[in-house]
């Protein structure tokens, strides 16, 4: 830190995650990048994360609690605007970091300094730590943003970027469970993305749940309907269509019990270096050692 502000600053809203926060909180706390700060936002949670969250005595883990659920994309507006770092980073409390994740997209904006944004390539894991499969992630900006009608190839709990554009832009609360895409879609004719070509996050999708699959369909279809509906109507109605119907494939792969079969893009299979390599990070995370001297006792 130069004269006590961290270069990243990482948001993590966090709402009943009591079974996976420890993990999580770990992944960071062994980062072979350390200039970091982690701000730790209770969104009103109704299990023990709180207390799980008041355990750590890392100075660099900054802790705030709010007894109401406010949603994420208010959350990470607020952890924007309280940041200190010149780049701000995204993690969920049910995701885990590789060691090497914040010093690889660090790295990656310093070389580039275009670019405004940047993500990776995850790991898909469900119980236990079983690895699904993987998505991968285009580099160059002109790929990520191809198609903005069907979204955008960044993962969100990769982000690491600009803090300085994140407080321009802002996540829209409206947005709910798209709020990412919502964010890219608005941004990205004004800005320059990429990705580190590398998996650098391990994302939890324990289950598919239809529910939300089609919350998040609605949502994006609403936010190009507010992009497109003034400068192209039509453009609107057909991209909002596509929405719907891409709507209907996730409910005849849930429904049906094909899930990552039908939706491919989900997880794509893994090579033998890269699940092993996925098995050393999950053991890491879950070993006695993992957070030793972190916590209070």
């Amino acid at each position: 830190m130069r004269n006590g502000v961290p270069l990243v600053s990482i948001g993590m809203p966090v709402r009943n995650c009591q079974g996976t926060l420890d993990a999580a909180v770990r992944s960071i706390v062994q980062q072979t990048f350390t200039d970091w700060e982690l701000l730790l936002i209770d969104d009103g949670s109704t299990d023990d994360t709180l207390a799980i969250a008041r355990r750590y005595r890392d100075p660099r883990i900054r802790l705030t609690s709010e007894s109401n659920s406010l949603g994420l994309a208010v959350r990470l507006n607020e952890a924007i605007a309280a940041s200190r770092g010149g780049l701000f980073a995204r993690m969920d409390g049910d995701d885990i970091a590789y060691p090497w994740r914040f010093e690889r997209q660090v790295e990656c904006l310093e070389r580039n300094p275009d670019v405004v944004l940047t993500g990776a390539a995850v790991v898909v894991f469900g119980r236990a730590g079983v690895a699904l499969g993987k998505r991968t992630a285009e580099g160059a900006h002109e790929a990520i943003c191809a198609t903005p009608r069907a979204g955008f190839g960044i993962v969100h709990p990769t982000f690491v970027g600009r803090l300085g554009w994140f407080r321009r832009w802002q996540f829209e609360p409206g947005a709910g469970p798209c709020c990412d895409q919502d964010l890219l879609l608005r941004a990205y004719t004004e800005s320059r993305f990429t990705n580190v070509p590398a998996i650098l996050l391990g994302y939890r999708e324990e289950s598919i749940r239809l529910r939300r699959l089609l919350a998040y369909r609605l949502r994006f279809s609403r936010s190009l309907l507010r992009r497109y509906g003034k400068s192209n109507r039509l453009l609107a109605l057909r991209s909002a269509a596509a929405q719907a119907a891409k709507g209907l494939v996730d409910c005849i792969a849930v429904c049906s019990g094909l899930k990552y079969r039908l939706l491919q893009h989900r997880a794509q299979p893994l090579t033998p270096e890269e699940r092993e390599e996925w098995d050393c990070v999950w053991n890491s995370v879950h070993s006695a050692e993992g957070l030793a001297g972190r916590i209070r006792e």
